[in-house]
């Protein structure tokens, strides 16, 4: 069943290198027909025109404006530096492979967006370091920009995507503030923190969570928050008409229902969860995406070059 649902999810892909490589070449290409042209040498400030250089970069909107010359300075992305957080508790198994889905679940689906994204943050020259925790951290690098700690990366993430696919671990729990304190302690130099979250703590408590991403923000470090969904079952509870036992994944808990007769209540509850998170992160200036297992990784990428755009000016 592991390996059927592995080739199924990554065809045509042989291996998690060969999917972020993919998917990277892939998005690049599209990105030379779209907004997103030329993100990868961003303006850094203006200078006054020096007689007899080039006019290449000349403002001319600007020159419109104030009618003297001045000339766009940009600086290579060559010191952006990211941590990448996973959260690896049960919430994030579902759906199970033995359910049925045809798509991964929350985890599966993070660890190869973390692959496509660290592939494409280190391909700009960018340094990447990488961090799973559950109810603790229990595995995090050192942020670099080579080939070599890519693959040391590509390896880890791969690693644990397949023994993700064997069996949920049930009943492990997410301690995400506890996580973020501490790395808001260590993260000494500034650096663009992207998180890959269903966000569950945030229901059980939320001031604490909150807290500890105020305690990144203060540390002058920007935050992209990944909300991690299976949208269709999650958001709207789409499961056949007939009756289910529903397992809490972290707890264990127990309950037989019928969807359609708790679909209403649920869905107006789901959507005050996530209205809360839009509106927290909009408080404390946290970059919030959707991340949808449906909708596949080049969203995950989109939601990267917007954010890369506003660091470090």
């Amino acid at each position: 069943m592991t390996e059927d649902f592995y080739r199924q999810v990554t065809e045509p892909f042989s291996s998690l290198e060969l999917l972020a490589s993919q998917v990277v070449e892939g998005f690049i290409t599209g990105l030379h027909q779209s907004p997103f042209h030329g993100f990868s040498v961003e303006f850094a400030e203006h200078r006054q025109y020096n007689r007899g250089e080039s006019v290449r970069h000349v403002d001319w909107k600007l020159y419109g404006r104030t009618d003297r010359l001045y000339v766009k300075k940009y600086q290579e992305e060559t010191n952006l530096r990211c941590h990448i957080f996973v959260d690896t508790s049960s919430s994030m198994y579902f759906p199970s492979p033995d359910s049925g889905e045809k798509t991964l679940h929350k985890l599966g689906f993070s660890l190869c967006s973390a692959a496509v994204l660290a592939t494409m943050l280190i391909r700009q020259r960018d340094a990447v370091g990488l961090h799973f925790f559950s109810s603790q951290e229990d595995f995090k690098t050192e942020v670099k920009s080579n080939q070599t700690h890519l693959k040391y990366l590509l390896s880890e993430l791969e690693g644990r995507f397949r023994k993700s696919l064997e069996k949920p671990k049930l009943n492990v729990d997410s301690d995400m503030a506890e996580t973020l304190h501490l790395a808001a302690e260590r993260i000494h130099k500034r650096s663009l923190i992207v998180l890959f979250s269903d966000m569950f703590q945030g229901e059980s408590d939320p001031e604490a969570l909150w807290g500890a991403l105020q305690h990144l923000k203060y540390r002058n470090n920007e935050v992209l928050l990944f909300h991690v969904t299976h949208h269709g079952k999650e958001a709207a509870l789409e499961f056949p008409e007939k009756r289910y036992c529903m397992v809490d994944m972290e707890s264990g808990q127990e309950i037989k229902l019928s969807p359609a007769q708790y679909r209403q209540a649920y869905a107006q509850k789901y959507a005050a969860f996530r209205q809360e998170l839009v509106n927290r992160c909009n408080q404390y200036r946290i970059d919030l995406a959707e991340a949808d297992v449906a909708e596949g990784f080049v969203p995950v990428l989109q939601a990267y070059v917007a954010k890369r755009r506003k660091v470090f000016k």
